[in-house]
């Protein structure tokens, strides 16, 4: 466990130093239930349907079409209206015991924004798009903003043994949140205020995994931004630090590896028509080298490849919003650049 509590810590620290702001605190995944609150309907519609009873979901068809997945009546939680944005909390449910907070940031005076999907690593919450600076720099330039965890992270993690965590649960955890991006994408279209024709999506660590099979089972994502994705699962499983040493044997085991080979972005990012833009933080040791080594000589033609030494280089590089601008120009018309591979890799911070 003070392997998993180490690893869990740094990973907390570099969403922090993303966030601009002092590093989140370190979270180990709890018991505790699903938030409670008041639920109101979403623009004005009727009350939630009655709560889902079952499902039928295959983790291993990335396509959400292959899961019985019904959307229950989405519920506006909170509203806030602030100077640059509108920010709405909706909560939205597709399986039982598994509402999913669901963050819409709007930029002001814009009308149907193109929309950017921020989805951060293992084991984040939602407080970042709760912090209005941060909620700024994501709607700078008249962009749509929407945030959310991935399955068994955050307040989506409860009701379960503490032996059953993302990692343990690697197939349901991705299959269950790349399906979410889709029924996400979904939702997006039914409320009419947004450009869903232009959505790209921010990405780190599992949530970057989870947007490149996302990527490739949905057209609908235009760009993905990839900061320091986890995959190459045989080495990933051997050498990450984010795997407790107690545990590292069954993650290895051909049947375990079996059921996530498919699930495997290293595989499916050559084929990917998004455009891609990969960024890997050398010290950083939740992915091994060996994979970050796979992962840029995967990406495809055309894409941009960023390397970084520290977290402290890539902050120097990428604060204050300039994290999110390459992301943001994908999305509006822009010359085709070379049928080539741009590696850049920026000097150690003074």
């Amino acid at each position: 466990m003070r392997e998993l509590t180490f690893a869990i810590a740094a990973a907390s620290s570099l969403a922090g130093l993303l966030l601009g702001s002092t590093p989140l605190r370190a979270q180990t995944p709890t018991h505790t239930p699903a938030h409670a609150a008041t639920k109101t309907p979403a623009k004005g519609k009727k009350a939630a349907a009655p709560a889902i009873v079952a499902t039928r979901e295959d983790w291993g068809n990335l396509s959400v079409t292959g899961s019985d997945l019904r959307p229950e009546q989405p519920t506006q939680v909170q509203r806030d209206d602030r100077p640059k944005f509108t920010r709405e909390l909706i909560r939205v449910q597709w399986r039982a015991n598994d509402p999913i907070d669901l963050y819409v940031i709007k930029p002001k005076d814009v009308e149907r924004p193109p929309v950017i999907l921020y989805l951060y690593s293992y084991p984040s919450e939602t407080e970042r798009f709760r912090d209005n600076d941060y909620c700024e720099h994501l709607v700078f330039g008249g962009y749509a903003a929407v945030g959310f965890v991935s399955a068994l992270t955050g307040q989506r993690y409860h009701s379960r043994p503490m032996k059953e965590w993302f990692v343990s649960e690697l197939q349901e955890s991705l299959g269950s949140s790349v399906h979410d991006v889709q029924m996400v994408l979904n939702y997006l279209t039914t409320r009419g205020d947004l450009d869903v024709s232009h959505v790209g999506m921010f990405s780190e660590g599992s949530g970057g995994t989870i947007a490149v099979l996302t990527a490739a089972s949905d057209l609908r994502l235009k760009a993905i931004d990839l900061l320091d994705p986890w995959g190459d699962w045989h080495t990933w499983m051997a050498e990450s630090e984010l795997v407790p040493e107690a545990e590292r044997s069954r993650y290895l085991k051909p049947e375990f590896l079996k059921k996530v080979e498919a699930m495997d972005p290293v595989q499916w990012l050559p084929s990917l028509r998004a455009k891609v833009r990969l960024q890997q933080i050398a010290e950083d040791t939740v992915t091994p080298k060996v994979a970050k080594d796979k992962f840029a000589a995967a990406v495809p033609k055309g894409s941009e490849v960023v390397n970084y030494q520290t977290s402290a280089d890539l902050f120097s590089a990428t604060s204050g919003g300039r994290l999110f601008q390459w992301l943001k120009q994908q999305l509006r018309p822009v010359p085709a650049p070379p049928n080539s591979v741009v590696i850049q890799t920026p000097g150690p911070s003074q």
